[in-house]
């Protein structure tokens, strides 16, 4: 069971932000993965990442030892997570946030408590992209200018798939 929601608010503590977040996904034996949404481009670039970690763990082909970390570095393209957590982590501050929930059932109610926990507030509109997405995932002007609106979500799971080759 995958669930993907977006929200916004204000993170005062990175630090703290992530442990409550910890807390949370042990107490209801999930995975739970956040990430600056103003770099994610639609669900489906979600959902991409989390099917190409839990295939990676399964094959034993994992760069981390978990998979909400594998999930952060499919997530950002990047290989390597000292460049995927400055580029796709949480930031202090006003900050639109996208979530993934794996690996257990959580529900609307338990994702509300969590949000109230966070001061965040549910907002699944920061989970749209658009061309400065794609600019602060690190895709060129030049890609970009190659490709039509429509094609825009797919150079992101490109990105994605593209983890793989890399490792």
């Amino acid at each position: 069971m995958i669930k993907i929601v977006g929200a916004k608010g204000n993170i005062q503590s990175v630090d703290s932000f992530l442990k409550k977040v910890d807390i949370f996904a042990i107490k209801h034996n999930i995975v739970i993965q956040a990430f600056d949404a103003d770099v994610i481009y639609g669900k489906n670039h979600i959902i991409s990442a989390v099917a190409h970690a839990i295939r990676a763990i399964d094959r034993k082909t994992n760069s981390t030892n978990s998979l909400g970390m594998e999930i952060l570095l499919y997530t950002s393209g990047e290989r390597q997570l000292k460049i995927a957590i400055p580029k796709m982590g949480v930031k202090n501050g006003e900050s639109n946030i996208a979530f993934v929930f794996t690996e257990g059932k959580i529900s609307e109610k338990e994702i509300n408590d969590i949000f109230m926990q966070l001061s965040l507030i549910r907002d699944d509109t920061v989970l749209e992209g658009d061309i400065n997405t794609l600019r602060k995932f690190g895709i060129s002007e030049n890609e970009i200018d190659t490709m039509t609106k429509a094609k825009y979500g797919d150079i992101i799971l490109e990105k994605v798939a593209m983890v793989d080759i890399i490792k």
